[in-house]
Formats: C-alpha cells, structure tokens, sequence
C-alpha cells in the first residue's frame, strides 16, 4: 500500500544489517523457510496457483521450552500458515513442522476472511483503473489522465458489505487524484465514486457514484518543490550525534544487549516487531511485547466516510506496511539496523531493508542534587531505542521502544503523515475540523492495543490495582492532608477489564508475590496509561461490536499461546470481537499465575488546520516503571560523563 518517495539525506552513521547470529528457537522465518512452508502445503495439501497464502509467520515454542534453551540445543522449526482458495473462498489455517517437512494441522475455517494483502491491494487497482466503467465514471467527472489516479481499497464490516455480495471476499474503495505526476494524491479525493471489487475473481461488483460537492480550490502538497512560494529556513545548522568509541550495545543475530538489558528482535506480518525475552541484570520482566492490533474508527456518518474504520493489524499487518529507515531522517546518530523478511500472496519471501533502528539517545539529567558541602553529583540518563516505522495508506505509524538505565520501559508511537480530506459546500459539516478552503477532515481516533506478556522475575504473576484515597479530617489527620493507598490483587478474569481514574490514580502492577524483595513487598512494574481515551460510541455500532477490546483502556486475561488477537483473529469482514472480550467468559484464575496485561492508548484526534497537508507527528506513549524491583535506585551505578558532571 506505499508508494515511493523522495529520498532523505541525514547525517550520521550506520553499520551493515545484522548478520544471522547464534541460531535461537525465536529467530524469525528467514527466506528458505518461508519457501519451505509453502512447499510442503503444495506437495500436501494441494495448495496450487489459485491459492494465496494471507499470512506466514513462526510457531513459537512453548515458553518452558524457550525458558530451558541453550546455545547448540537442536531447535524445533514450525510455521504458521493462512491461505485459502480463490475459487473456494474459505480460508485455512496450518501448522507446518520445517524440522520434520510435514504438515502437522490442517483446518478450514468457513464464514472468516483472511486478511486483506498488499497484492490484492495492487491488483486491484490495477483492474479497477481499466475497467470501462470506471473509467466512463472518472471521464463523467473530468478525469481522464488515469496515471494521476490512485484507487485505495478499504476493508469492509460485515454489517455494511452490500446486500448479496455478503459471501464474497469483498473490497471498497477511495478514488484519488494527483494534480501532478509527484503530486500528493490525497489533496483530491474524488467524492461520491466508490467501486465494490471481489478480491478473489477481482471482478468489478458495483459503482456507487454520486453527485459530488464542487471541487475544492486546495494547498494540499507538501513536497517543497511543489509548494507555490515557499522559501525554506535557511537558520538550521547541522546537528551531528557522534560516539566516537562506538556504541555501548551488542547485536547477535536478534539477541541485543544494552548494559543491563537483554532482548530478543523479532518480526512478523502482523505485528511489525516484537520484543521477547526482556531481562534486566539476568532478571526477567517480559516474554514478549508487541501491538496486537490497532483499530481506526471515522466518526463521521456521511456516505464518503461511513464504512471507513481500518483494524491496520489485524485486516493489513503493521508487518506487511512497514517501510525501510533512512540514516538522518529516520534515525540519527550511529545506527544499526536490521531488516526483516516477509513473503508475498505466493509465498514467495521479500526483504525490508532496514526495517528496525537500534541507537543509543542521550535523555537529559538522570538525577541530580546539589549539596553545599558535598557539592553537585549529575548523571545523564541515556536509553536504548529500539523502533520500526509502518506507513498504512495516508498515515504513518512510528513505534518507539525505549529502555533505560533506571529499569523504566517506555512505548511511543508518533502518528504522522496525511489526513483524509473531503470537500464541502455551505456550512461545514459538523463531524470534522476546516483544514483547507472548503475542506474538512473528519474527527477519528487511534486505538492502539499493546500485548503485554509479563514476566516479571518469572511466570507466578498478579496484576493489583492501587488507588489512592484522602481521609476524612479527624483527630488524626486535623489538617486534611493524609492520603493512603488501598490495593486489591484481580482474582480472576471477571474483573480484568479496567478503566483508568483520575479521581484516585488508580494504578495497575504485575507483581511477583512469591519472590519478595529485601523490603518484604513484591517486585513489580507498573503500567503508566498516559494516553487512554474512551470508545465515545453507542453499544450497537458496528464497528464497537467488532472491536469490544476498545471499551477499556486495561485488560488482563490468563495466558493461553492460542489468544493473540484482541480483536479477534479474523477481523476482515468480521462482524463481532472473537478475541480478548470472548476469552474472559472463561473466567480464569488471575492469581500467582501467566497473566498478559493489555493496554489500549491513542489518539483522539479532532484535526487541527495546522496538521494540513501534512501532520506534525502526534505523539502518545505508555510506560512500565519498576515498583519494588529494585530495593533502591538501580542507577546510582551510572558513571558520570568522563571529565564532566563532578
């Protein structure tokens, strides 16, 4: 779904892609073995040319068996495999054993869709934009240069797909055009034309074409050359980040080790990158972190924005959208990066070229006190960075994974890139923000969902919610200040779903209760929702119903290797949430045991003109402090910069 851009040029410097490394049970598929996958369901299974294959990605092992590993063991390989039939239509999923080149299970999964790929994407366009009818539709509107056009297809809700096409592997679409061949394409939305397509025969189902506002006079380029009078700073001097004795991290193969910090890389179509095995000091904080999924509702109804809510994960794969990273403009400083291999429709792989960024950032004051005796003692605080940058159609995602010297863990995610845009006439419409003249951008939000699988100093965990309480003025608190805390640890899955409070700064901790610190409390780490935002929609709409996940900002659910998408697996075509809502009917023991904490965070984004054409990035993050892990300030070890900071 990207296009190429013009390339940035930055300072700085970067090593050579990382090489394979110690073989380990968590490497991700490399290309032999995405080939591999798809052979075995060919010779097995009669996957031919008519199937496609919609997702291909490790099994991972069982969590003992990653636990007890140790270089030189031999390693267990198996894939997990989507793929159906384009004559058929109902999707498979397998298990497929490269160790053993068989095929270990096999199961149709009738009424789902796989999700939607990036060939289709293009094939689609592609016979779209040479059907007759369209371009009789496009020439009725004045269009007839067909290079400046870009069809977009969306995936659809089951509730809103058109009546009899229900059945079929369906797609509509946004129509764009560039005013230049460079141009930015979504400046001009074609409004009123949308076309329903069958991704499967790729057949053209239906034109929905209405009468259009007039076309807006609008600025919507933000390539300079194409910017009329602009005149470009000329006050920015160079700012070069060098560590002229390297850096202080270590790569091997996907293992990286930072001071304290040790984590493995991995990556897939769906999630992008997922950190695993997060220890500090050789102490263990997590199996494994990732986005599970991310949910983009339009909350405008009019008919050009209705159906437009994207589950960028689970209908597309943060994966399958991420871009390659460029020295200076992405990242600076000294660099190494590492790509990821992905595969295409035929199984065939692909390779993104410096996929994940891993620097060194310098954080300011770490801490700091002055004495009058003693005078001042200063340490900078510096953090590992580990990020990957998806670009989903109009919008780019930028995910940042920051580790630092005091055992905090820090998850950002800049949203940048373009707004969808329509035209309006007479007043403007009231489910948007006027950005451009007669041109508004519909009020959306980003729902962001984290997959937390704590670990902290091994699996017996308990999440506990502490709130904070102000007593009464009394004989003993004559002055009104006495404020006291009051935890509660979750029994079970009944009570895993969870608001945030500001009336008493509720707080959310895993904690180890079979391990307690030197003080006599449990180690743990608690989550910092700083950017929770509420659903703001009626029960019965669609798009809550398929995403339930979204009507709390914290959930904790017991682990089971199986429960990964909180939105369900299936989201394309989906009509209700399968996933995390659905586990917790089981209602499972929450205590001293495997838990995962969900955090759902975004944006409530109510445009503003200064984010036309192009956004300044709009920064959200959450972040997982130690509480108790340590017994006092694990960073009074930092050394102060040399010849500095005394």
């Amino acid at each position: 779904m990207t296009e190429s851009a013009p390339s940035c040029h930055g300072s700085g410097t970067a090593t050579a892609p990382a090489a394979a490394g110690t073989p380990h049970p968590l490497d991700p598929l490399n290309s032999d073995e995405f080939r591999a996958a798809a052979a075995i369901l060919r010779r097995d299974k009669g996957v031919d040319e008519r199937w496609r294959f919609a997702a291909m990605e490790l099994r991972e092992p069982a969590k003992d068996v990653v636990r007890g590993f140790r270089p030189g063991d031999p390693i267990d390989r198996r894939a997990r495999v989507t793929a159906w039939s384009r004559d058929e239509g109902i999707p498979y999923k397998a298990v497929v054993s490269l160790t053993d080149d068989a095929v270990v299970s096999w199961e149709a999964v009738p009424g789902q869709q796989a999700n939607m790929t990036v060939d289709e994407w293009h094939e689609a366009h592609e016979v779209l934009i040479q059907h007759p009818d369209v371009v009789a539709a496009l020439a009725k509107r004045g269009i007839t240069d067909l290079d400046l056009v870009l069809i977009d297809t969306w995936a659809y809700g089951h509730s809103l797909i058109p009546q009899g096409f229900q059945d079929r592997r369906v797609g509509w679409t946004d129509v764009w055009r560039r005013a230049a061949p460079n141009a930015n394409p979504y400046a001009n939305p074609v409004m009123g034309l949308h076309f329903v397509v069958d991704l499967n025969t790729m057949e053209l189902l239906q034109v929905e074409d209405t009468a259009p506002p007039a076309e807006a006079p609008v600025m919507g380029e933000y390539i300079p050359s194409l910017i009329p009078g602009l005149q470009q700073r000329t006050d920015v001097k160079a700012l070069d980040i060098v560590q002229p004795e390297g850096v202080s991290f270590a790569l091997d193969g996907h293992e990286l080790r930072w001071q304290k910090w040790t984590m493995r890389l991995g990556f897939n179509y769906r999630e992008g990158l997922v950190i695993h095995r997060l220890e500090y000091d050789g102490r263990p904080v997590a199996h494994r972190m990732s986005f599970a999924e991310m949910v983009v509702p339009y909350r405008d109804p009019s008919p050009d924005h209705h159906r437009r809510t994207a589950f960028d994960a689970g209908e597309w794969g943060l994966g399958f959208m991420t871009t390659s990273l460029k020295l200076g403009c992405d990242c600076l400083g000294d660099i190494t990066y590492v790509d990821a291999v992905l595969h295409d429709t035929r199984g065939e792989p692909y390779t993104i070229e410096n996929a994940i960024c891993l620097h060194e950032e310098d954080d300011g004051v770490l801490w700091k006190h002055v004495d009058e005796k003693a005078g001042s003692e200063v340490r900078r605080s510096r953090r590992m960075v580990v990020s990957f940058h998806a670009t989903v159609a109009n919008y780019e995602y930028l995910t940042y994974w920051r580790f630092y010297q005091d055992g905090t863990i820090q998850c950002e995610v800049r949203a940048t890139g373009i707004m969808v845009t329509s035209a309006f006439e007479g007043d403007a419409p009231p489910y948007g923000t006027v950005v451009d003249e007669r041109t508004y951008a519909p009020i959306h939000q980003h729902f962001i969902v984290a997959r937390l699988d704590m670990e902290v100093d091994g699996p017996e965990n308990t999440v506990v919610v502490t709130e904070s309480e102000a007593l009464p003025i009394s004989d003993e608190n004559p002055y009104g200040l006495a404020v006291v805390t009051r935890s509660r640890p979750l029994e079970s899955e009944a009570e895993g779903r969870l608001d945030v409070d500001f009336a008493t700064q509720r707080s959310f901790k895993v904690v180890n209760r079979t391990k307690p610190n030197r003080l006599g409390t449990a180690p743990g780490f608690k989550l910092y929702p700083n950017a929770a935002l509420p659903s703001m929609a009626h029960p019965d709409a669609p798009f809550r119903q398929r995403a339930q996940v979204i009507d709390h900002p914290v959930w904790v659910s017991r682990f089971d290797e199986e429960e990964r998408w909180p939105a369900g697996e299936f989201c394309n075509q989906s009509r209700e949430d399968l996933g995390l809502p659905a586990w917790q009917q089981a209602d499972r023991s929450l205590t001293d045991t495997d838990v995962v904490l969900w955090h759902v965070f975004g944006i409530h984004h109510v445009p503003r003109p200064e984010d036309w054409p192009v956004m300044p990035v709009d920064v959200v993050s959450f972040e997982l402090k130690p509480v108790g892990f340590f017994d006092r300030n694990p960073a009074l070890d930092v050394p102060p910069a040399p010849g500095r900071c005394h």
